[in-house]
């Protein structure tokens, strides 16, 4: 049985004969997709500080080496996608971070010459270290808003950055109507 699983719902469990759970499909049962073509698995963080500025990182291989991107890469063999964010965050950038909401999922097939990807993409705070390069990543570094239309970036992550960051923009204007205090009568 899986471990994780609350004992409750393993008894319940317990009694089926359910695949995924038991971890590996029947003798009797071939996998119809050994030979097919599939996107790959990868998670990107979007890491902004109390400063407001974004975590990058510069690539140091190929595809798009040179350019900026946000930390991330391909998920392992039975990797939590939370848990490849905060690992691909430190490796690349020697950043250790929180890992937050889920932000977004973006499949656009081509953008990738190495394949399509399917990329979940994390908020994420930063905890503690200092940004540095590393894995394959040239160079890690903190970039105010202001700064980004400059940058050559890799991927769709121009485009991604550009969301996220009018997203938050957008949170942060207040509403006009939740002035006051909630539930408060008015009279």
């Amino acid at each position: 049985m899986a471990k994780g699983i609350a004992p409750e719902v393993r008894a319940i469990l317990d009694g089926f004969a359910i695949p995924c759970v038991r971890g590996r499909l029947p003798r009797s049962m071939p996998n119809p997709y050994k030979s097919l073509k599939y996107p790959r698995l990868t998670v990107d963080s979007f890491v902004v500080d109390r400063r407001g500025r974004v975590l990058l990182v510069r690539r140091g291989r190929p595809p798009f080496e040179g350019s900026w991107g946000l930390p991330g890469g391909f998920c392992e063999w039975q990797e939590r996608t939370e848990d490849c964010c905060a690992r691909e965050t430190l490796e690349e950038t020697g950043v250790r971070v929180k890992v937050g909401e889920l932000l977004a999922v973006y499949s656009a097939p081509g953008c990738d010459p190495r394949g399509h990807n399917v990329t979940v993409l994390y908020a994420a705070r930063p905890l503690d270290g200092e940004a540095k390069g590393g894995d394959d990543a040239a160079e890690a570094r903190w970039f105010a808003p202001a700064e980004l239309r400059r940058l050559s970036f890799a991927f769709d992550h121009a485009e991604i950055i550009r969301e996220q960051l009018a997203r938050r923009a957008r949170r942060r204007v207040p509403d006009p109507l939740s002035r006051g205090r909630r539930g408060a009568a008015r009279g």
